[in-house]
């Protein structure tokens, strides 16, 4: 499973990052890598919730980002 992280800056300086596949799944970070990092935790942690709750699709093997 490839997770697309969609990345820009707002008007006030803050960088943001969404989790395209994970509606909802959007960070702010001071830095473009600070908004990633913390945009794929946030997928990770959401993933998880799913398994956790049996949501998750059984064919997520392994998670790959790619930053756009």
């Amino acid at each position: 499973m490839g997770l697309t992280v969609e990345v820009g800056r707002e008007t006030d300086g803050r960088w943001f990052a969404e989790v395209v596949e994970l509606p909802g799944v959007i960070t702010y970070g001071t830095t473009r890598p600070e908004a990633i990092m913390n945009a794929k935790a946030l997928a990770l942690h959401v993933i998880a919730d799913r398994i956790e709750h049996g949501e998750a699709p059984t064919e997520i093997q392994g998670v790959t980002f790619k930053a756009a």
